[in-house]
């Protein structure tokens, strides 16, 4: 992985979040841009999925060294005692770590269908814009 740097805004701290949970092999990378949604609990959602309960463990763990090594306020974690669904809150990002089955009960995307959709390239390390339709994992 190349040295990341301190994110400087939301965009950027969601490029970054995605960026680590690559790193830790994490499926299906998505950003949600909420900056439209008056009431959004956050300007950014990142969602991604993960194969089992130990893969999202290690993704929140390096999400949380790489958030600390570039000077990060520490976020509020919820969910990491059962860890089928990860809440990561950095306040204008937050980052959704779940297992691939309850992502698609839940099915995130379609709630916030408006939002501004982005998947994540691991060869590139940028987001893409891209339509609700193209985030779809089934």
């Amino acid at each position: 992985m190349a040295k990341l740097t301190k994110p400087t805004n939301a965009k950027a701290l969601a490029t970054f979040c995605s960026k680590v949970a690559a790193e830790k092999i994490a499926n299906d990378i998505v950003v949600m841009d909420l900056t439209n949604y008056e009431t959004a609990p956050a300007d950014f959602f990142v969602i991604c999925s993960s194969d089992s309960v130990n893969q999202s463990i290690a993704i929140t763990d390096f999400l949380l060294r790489q958030s600390k090594n570039v000077g990060l306020d520490k976020p509020k974690v919820e969910g990491d005692i059962v860890a089928d669904w990860i809440l990561i809150d950095f306040f204008d990002v937050v980052v959704h770590i779940m297992l691939k089955e309850i992502r698609n009960f839940y099915q995130l995307e379609k709630l916030w269908k408006d939002a501004v959709f982005y998947k994540f390239n691991e060869e590139t390390s940028k987001l893409k814009k891209v339509t609700v339709k193209e985030t779809q994992t089934n």
